[in-house]
């Protein structure tokens, strides 16, 4: 396990610290890349996460604090050739190894990368099929404010999906149903991890 000697950011500290994602490194090998994806594919099965997305080619999508993209690429396959996926982080440093990664293996074109404040989504109303938030909303210091101006961003029927540790759940529910949000299933792909998929409810009408 990677920890970050310096927190550069909600997901940069978030998502690396949990999923061992290398900081700091300006260049890493393909090797690497490849044996790091083939851990994580591993450990946390992403199909699970792209499924509860809901999202297929043209679909555009929000991935929030996207680190170095780990999950960033499936959901870039998912959506491609024509979709679009937004990965967003406070850290242009993880960002570029994000492009790394996607270079790798040729999806870097169907990735628009951003970066954005550690406390505002940084997306566009009405404009987006799901939203992703993987390992990131327990460092928000209001999760409910920032869920409300997420769900905003979502176009009608649109999905926000949660991804977390178990012992994050309460907290994420919690959040979530303050924000206005509704429920729609939730799931437990791996021991470690719960999958929870929302709509905008009652913040749409």
């Amino acid at each position: 396990m990677v920890v970050c000697v310096v927190c550069l950011g909600v997901a940069a500290c978030g998502r690396n610290e949990a999923q061992g994602e290398p900081v700091g490194s300006a260049a890493v090998s393909g090797d690497d890349i490849a044996r790091e994806q083939a851990r994580f594919d591993t450990e946390r099965r992403p199909e699970k996460v792209v499924e509860a997305l809901a999202i297929g080619p043209g679909s555009r999508v929000a991935d929030i604090g996207a680190g170095s993209g780990l999950i960033t690429v499936h959901l870039a396959r998912a959506v491609a050739p024509n979709g679009r996926v937004v990965a967003t982080d406070i850290d242009g440093t993880v960002l570029d190894l994000l492009s790394q990664r996607l270079k790798s293996v040729g999806l870097d074109g169907v990735v628009d990368r951003r970066v954005v404040g550690a406390e505002t989504p940084g997306l566009e109303d009405g404009t987006y099929d799901a939203i992703l938030l993987a390992e990131v909303d327990h460092y928000f210091a209001d999760p409910v404010a920032w869920m409300r101006s997420a769900a905003l961003a979502l176009k009608p029927g649109g999905r926000l999906v949660i991804s977390n540790r178990i012992y994050h759940h309460a907290q994420t529910m919690a959040a979530a149903r303050k924000a206005g949000l509704v429920l729609k299933t939730e799931s437990t792909p791996v021991p470690t991890h719960f999958i929870a998929i929302f709509v905008a409810g009652d913040l749409k009408k």
